[in-house]
């Protein structure tokens, strides 16, 4: 027999990220094929860590309100309430809320054992286009996630 499931999206809990919001509604249901994250991120907020790929799964936004920027090799692309973005498997992209209003957005990935991204951003200390570490610290009573370059170990930013 199926074993069905419900979850109200507010009681789901925050999950670490740089945006205001990650409800990771995937694991609350159990999902086991595909992830679905619903984000909420405040104008100028990037989605997720930096700029990435994901070699082996393949990504779907779509923008409940507000507006979503996806950078990509080909350009920008502007993402407006009801419209859907597809991110094909292996390409390079960056989504940055976008707007004067907060950003609210499910993301969809498939296969989910296939998520890991890999980031690829240029070290403003060493050059080298290389991926990124993270830790989350304490400052002043606030959890900060700060990225460092995998390369070299300087610290590349700051999300609060």
């Amino acid at each position: 027999m199926p074993e069905y499931r419900k979850v109200s999206v507010e009681s789901v809990p925050n999950t670490p990220n740089p945006t205001r919001e990650k409800k990771e509604i995937d694991e609350a249901v159990g999902a086991t094929e595909f992830g679905f994250n619903v984000f909420t991120a405040e104008p100028g907020e990037q989605i997720p860590w930096g700029y990435h790929r994901h070699p082996d799964h393949e990504e779907l936004f779509y923008v409940l309100s507000g507006e979503l920027r996806v950078e990509t090799p080909d350009g920008e692309f502007r993402v407006g309430t009801d419209e859907a973005f597809f991110v094909p498997r292996g390409a390079p992209n960056r989504a940055v809320a976008a707007g004067e209003e907060p950003c609210r957005f499910v993301a969809v990935g498939a296969p989910k054992d296939a998520d890991g991204a890999v980031i690829e951003e240029e070290c403003p200390a060493c050059g080298d286009a290389t991926d990124r570490t993270y830790e989350a610290v304490e400052d002043a009573g606030r959890t900060v996630y700060v990225l460092s370059c995998a390369e070299c170990g300087v610290e590349t930013r700051r999300f609060e």
